[in-house]
């Protein structure tokens, strides 16, 4: 591409690479040569992608919040819906609910108005025809769907129109519930011989108790859903003033209103949902899983951090040394590398609306499963003790700070990490802060927050594979 290709020119040449339509045309030596095109532009707006990442909010006049950035970089649209309906609003017999709802709402649309109904094939077809991603899914918080798009109108309002009837008007039908149901029983039977699945689903449920956070679809509560169930979730959950809008790319901020207004407008008006429980506080334990498998699973972790706790950073650059970092961290060289012990080990924080596990884990010969426990659990220790050394706190700063621009090099990763900031309500500049957050961690704050966070006297260890 010469060095006079005008920036319309650019933005022609992205519009053909991203549309399918003219995408499957090409022959193989013209789709190569295409690529390349799109790879050089997307380098040259790289710093106008970065330096567009200036958020605004509002609130709609049914309660949606919502929150934009605007980047003309690349002409496409991303856009997160995300709803208070994610497990932990699940009850312990009908655990799953949340997914299965989530999952069904592609199944079919009812008619509205002048619109008719549309069945999946429809709704899914309609997607495809205009080159629009369709994306959902329900973790443990929230559930989202999400849409990418061309940002020009005609895309555009068509993909908003149907994801505002998906959100709004879903059918279930109770042939397409049957059928998913079916699916998600012999995945879930499956999963029962994993012992990395069941380590995980023992490893939550020593943790949490009967706390919602601990409850794992089984098929048992799978086969007890029922259509009313799906219809009273989606009616509960899926609500405009519980919903929080995210848009990042090619728009004007009146039009983000007007698709953010268009995709909630149907939505009914929710009443104020019932207070979680308390996480239970850690208490140690110690559980032993028989296996036939040749390695044992091993969690290590407890319940600990809150999204948006004044610990994040701390914890972040502390655990980067410890066992965030791969093979520089403290944990990869004492289990592996001294000792030989397993392949692979890590730790991390996952931080929830209430508190997230801190986790621990690796794999490991049977025979060797006491040796890498002690091992793992000294190193632990040591490290809540004496916190990083000089050279590990540097070594994590840098490699958080130079690999944090990553996250903002295209749209959808501005989405993911805006739509976690918009669900969370994390303060506006967060983005902003974050190397500055980082660069300022001293020793002595991951020292303060490892002691708070993580009592090693009350961790939860489970063992699948060996079973004393």
């Amino acid at each position: 591409m010469g060095t006079h290709t005008t920036e319309q020119d650019n933005r022609k040449i992205i519009e053909r690479i991203v549309s399918a339509r003219i995408y499957l045309r090409v022959n193989m030596f013209v789709m190569k040569k295409y690529l390349m095109m799109f790879a050089a532009v997307c380098t040259a707006f790289l710093t106008q992608v970065h330096a567009a990442t200036v958020i605004d909010t509002w609130k709609l006049d049914n309660g949606a919040r919502v929150y934009f950035v605007e980047t003309h970089a690349l002409p496409i649209v991303d856009i997160s819906v995300q709803f208070d309906a994610g497990s932990r609003r699940d009850t312990k017999d009908k655990a799953g609910l949340a997914d299965m709802t989530n999952t069904l709402l592609t199944r079919g649309v009812d008619a509205q108005g002048n619109l008719p109904a549309l069945t999946e094939s429809q709704v899914l077809d309609g997607f495809a025809d205009i080159v629009a991603r369709y994306g959902s899914g329900a973790g443990m918080d929230q559930g989202a769907v999400s849409l990418r798009v061309l940002s020009n109108k005609a895309d555009r309002t068509a993909a908003v129109t149907l994801l505002s009837r998906v959100l709004a008007n879903p059918s279930f039908p109770s042939e397409a519930l049957v059928r998913d149901k079916a699916r998600m029983v012999a995945a879930l039977k499956d999963d029962q011989t994993q012992p990395a699945v069941i380590a995980g689903q023992a490893f939550q449920q020593a943790m949490y108790g009967n706390h919602p956070y601990a409850f794992d679809a089984t098929p048992a509560t799978i086969e007890a859903l029922t259509r009313e169930d799906i219809v009273g979730f989606h009616r509960q959950h899926y609500v405009a003033n519980g919903a929080v809008v995210t848009l990042v790319g090619d728009l004007s901020k009146d039009d983000a209103h007007r698709i953010a207004t268009q995709l909630t407008m149907q939505l009914p008006q929710g009443v104020t949902q019932p207070a979680m429980p308390p996480v239970p506080p850690p208490v140690a334990s110690d559980k032993r899983i028989a296996h036939p498998a040749s390695q044992s699973h091993i969690l290590i972790g407890l319940p600990a951090l809150v999204r948006g706790d004044e610990d994040f950073f701390p914890l972040l650059v502390g655990n980067y040394s410890l066992g965030g970092g791969g093979f520089v961290s403290r944990l990869m060289h004492e289990v592996r590398e001294k000792r030989g012990l397993t392949y692979g080990v890590s730790s991390g924080f996952s931080a929830l609306a209430q508190p997230g596990p801190f986790t621990i884990s690796l794999q490991t010969k049977k025979e060797q499963t006491a040796e890498a426990l002690k091992v793992t659990r000294d190193t632990l220790d040591t490290f809540l003790q004496t916190g990083p050394t000089s050279a590990e706190l540097k070594a994590a700063k840098d490699n958080l700070i130079g690999g944090f621009a990553l996250n903002l090099d295209s749209n959808s990763k501005i989405l993911s990490l805006v739509a976690m900031m918009a669900y969370y309500n994390l303060p506006l500049n967060y983005i902003d802060v974050w190397t500055d957050k980082v660069k300022n961690v001293t020793a002595a704050q991951v020292r303060d927050a490892f002691a708070r966070k993580v009592k090693a006297d009350k961790l939860t260890v489970v063992v699948v594979g060996q079973a004393n």
